[in-house]
């Protein structure tokens, strides 16, 4: 049986501070100790530098950090192991595709679709590509719900054939919207069955069950940190087709196969871009990650953060009166919502919170375009994760309501 309350023993963060309500996951997740033991592990028992070493810590090393790979394969329904890559984040794997494939598919008058409830880390690449070559930036707008405005045939005012790319994410980080990234996905390949197509999964891979095949994407990116793992690894899943085709990222050590005065001769995908020495601890801490949620149940955890967003939602409406809430429309939430007052700065809220033990983010959560869309500078925000409980949504209530009172 899912129980917060059991989880919550799992991390020790929440055991060394008991009184702790942290409701930004959205930015980063907290580890549990299996992760940490894994990256503790690695530093105190066999610290080598993977692929290179004749000996038994490299070894180790090396089986350790491409067990992951295959791990995070299953985690995803990937076809095989070698169509995942390691990258630093999800922003550098989306940057990846960019220079790798964008740079050389995108020319004059070619179309870039995304849409305004972008992070920028995948809208800003785009952006400065399509500024680049001189081709149509074309951005998705919302409708009066917060969901994307793709009803019907609307998707056809966006994707034509001259479009080379669709990027999206499946959850919004402000909004909490599951976009149906699949039937998006379809329809825009039956618009164009040539369009290259891109999912910003950080936000997905955490929460839900993801299964890229089904998806009929061509390329999904995450990041570890948003999933239980360490900070400083990302993954970019591609289908083979184009990485085996695609220019490297950079270019060093362990992505090459043989190198002369006048040429390179690369290593297959997903070597060839890898280059240079890679957080390694933090690959192999991975995994326990993703053994982490595959054991706690990714339906379990995406059905419990709902219930908490959707409680959340119920109790601010009905404690405060003056409160926008960004997307209290849409149809189907994740565990994120972000809100606004008027005449409350959302930096004051955080802090007043903060003082409470009460954990949220202030800001424009890198999504500047889609606070541009409503007409307002920043929001407060509190995600909730499968560590949260109804008793954290109280105190988020009952912080906002002090905040109310001292500030009139």
């Amino acid at each position: 049986m899912f129980d917060p309350y059991v989880i919550k023993k799992d991390f020790p963060l929440l055991q060394s501070q008991k009184d702790l309500v942290y409701l930004d996951s959205t930015a980063t997740s907290l580890k549990p100790y299996s992760v940490i033991r894994s990256l503790r592990a690695y530093y105190e028992e066999y610290s080598a530098n993977i692929y290179r070493g004749i000996y038994k810590m490299s070894e180790i090393a090396t089986v350790e950090y491409e067990k992951t790979r295959g791990v995070i394969a299953q985690l995803i329904h990937a076809k095989s192991s070698d169509e995942i890559i390691f990258t630093r984040n999800t922003t550098e794997s989306l940057n990846l595709i960019m220079y790798a494939l964008g740079e050389r598919i995108i020319g004059k008058g070619d179309e870039i679709v995304t849409t305004i409830m972008e992070h920028h880390s995948n809208f800003v690449p785009w952006q400065q590509l399509a500024i680049k070559k001189k081709a149509k930036f074309k951005i998705i707008n919302l409708d009066k719900h917060g969901n994307l405005d793709v009803k019907g045939d609307l998707l056809e005012k966006y994707i034509t054939k001259k479009t080379k790319i669709l990027t999206l994410t499946y959850i919004s980080n402000v909004l909490g919207v599951v976009n149906d990234v699949k039937s998006i996905i379809a329809k825009a390949k039956r618009i164009n069955p040539h369009i290259i197509t891109i999912i910003d999964g950080a936000q997905a891979v955490p929460h839900r069950e993801v299964n890229v095949l089904d998806l009929g994407v061509d390329f999904f990116a995450f990041s570890g940190h948003k999933m239980l793992g360490p900070t400083g690894v990302g993954v970019l899943w591609g289908k083979k087709e184009f990485l085996q085709t695609m220019n490297p990222f950079l270019y060093g050590g362990e992505m090459i196969n043989e190198v002369y005065t006048d040429k390179t001769i690369f290593k297959e995908s997903p070597f060839k871009y890898e280059a240079g020495t890679p957080a390694i601890a933090e690959v192999i801490a991975l995994k326990e990650a993703a053994y982490y949620l595959k054991k706690i149940g990714l339906t379990h955890i995406e059905e419990h953060e709902s219930k908490l967003a959707t409680l959340a939602v119920k109790r601010l409406k009905e404690e405060f009166k003056d409160i926008f809430i960004v997307g209290s429309g849409i149809k189907k939430r994740a565990g994120i919502v972000s809100f606004h007052f008027e005449k409350y700065h959302p930096h004051d809220i955080a802090q007043i919170l903060s003082e409470r033990n009460v954990c949220v983010r202030a800001g424009n959560h890198c999504a500047m375009p889609l606070h541009q869309y409503f007409n307002i500078g920043a929001t407060v925000r509190a995600s909730f994760y499968l560590y949260n409980t109804q008793e954290d949504v109280e105190k988020l209530i009952d912080g906002v309501a002090r905040l109310l009172k001292i500030l009139g």
